[in-house]
């Protein structure tokens, strides 16, 4: 694994399915207040640095996963961080504390790759504004894209994915206790392999992990101050065989990665719902965005306009996330 901590311009080697591309990253000197906090600790911690994330793109047959950066329409999020939504547990004695707890239903969608570009319509008709990153130039490098919803587009943003030919392939139903974080499984890797990915200090990381499981960690807290509002911070990580308790649960814990340069938080209240899913189709299971959103053995797809039996093709995973209900 190579890090270059983002001090002058940084060549980066991308893999794709074909070859090795060279692009230069440049970074210009910037003052910004980054407050970022330890989603798996929950400790907040404030880091005053000298930076500005910009990245530029060489054009190919196929995006890499360093080499794709925010379009310069997509800013309102440079100034936003993930550590104004801190999670930090309350004070008083055990016992004592009234219970809280959010429930959540999770959605997987799958839709043929082939159609990704219908996602467009599902962005577009979401907001941006809720939202919090720990770096969100890290968060666009690493080809991840997230939109807020009301409870009113909820129909219609199903529609839409039932329009790009998606199925759903699960559901899963959450019940959160107070900052207590819960992973949702994603993929297992089976073997040792490299995981390419933008770190949340900008650096590209490229370390070998596995076996274990790639997933979705997500953790709520309740807002004291504001009625029927939640804080939630959603991560993907890296979790290797874990042992139910004892010394090498521990040990396994430590050896846990989070990809916290493709995390994101945000309050929540009743029905409202976040979309996360990809910005390009990488099949690359070595890139942390095809590892995570794509899957190359492909899923069985019904084409109504057409009269012959499923297909199997290609498909990417999109997740849907709804708070159900705030309990004080």
């Amino acid at each position: 694994m190579r890090n270059d901590r983002g001090r002058g311009n940084v060549e980066y080697l991308i893999r794709n399915d074909e070859s090795r591309r060279e692009i230069l990253r440049s970074t210009q000197n910037d003052t910004a207040s980054h407050e970022l906090i330890d989603i798996y600790g929950w400790n907040c911690y404030n880091v005053c640095m000298n930076r500005s994330f910009e990245i530029a793109v060489l054009s190919g047959l196929m995006l890499c996963l360093a080499g794709c950066t925010s379009s310069g329409k997509e800013r309102v999020w440079e100034q936003v961080k993930i550590g104004d939504l801190a999670l930090v547990h309350s004070g008083g004695q055990p016992g004592v504390q009234p219970l809280r707890t959010m429930n959540f239903n999770l959605h997987i969608f799958e839709i043929p790759a082939e159609n990704i570009g219908k996602l467009e319509d599902v962005w577009q008709s979401l907001y941006t504004q809720p939202l919090r990153f720990y770096n969100y130039p890290a968060f666009n490098a690493n080809l991840f894209k997230v939109r807020f919803g009301k409870r009113y587009t909820w129909s219609g943003i199903r529609d839409t994915l039932a329009g790009a030919g998606g199925k759903r392939m699960g559901r899963f139903s959450l019940l959160l206790a107070d900052g207590k974080p819960q992973d949702i499984t994603i993929t297992g890797l089976g073997n040792e392999q490299e995981v390419c990915y933008i770190s949340s200090d900008g650096s590209r990381e490229e370390p070998t992990v596995g076996p274990g499981i790639l997933g979705l960690r997500i953790a709520a807290q309740k807002i004291a101050s504001e009625r029927g509002v939640c804080n939630v911070v959603a991560c993907p990580v890296f979790s290797p065989p874990m042992p139910s308790a004892g010394l090498l649960a521990e040990q396994a814990k430590s050896h846990e990665l989070k990809f916290t340069g493709a995390g994101f938080g945000l309050k929540m209240g009743l029905d409202d719902y976040v979309v996360l899913g990809p910005r390009k189709y990488i099949s690359e299971q070595t890139m942390l965005p095809g590892l995570f959103f794509s899957n190359p053995a492909g899923t069985f797809f019904l084409d109504e306009s057409k009269r012959k039996g499923p297909e199997r093709k290609s498909s990417v995973r999109v997740f849907v996330l709804v708070c159900t209900s705030i309990n004080i």
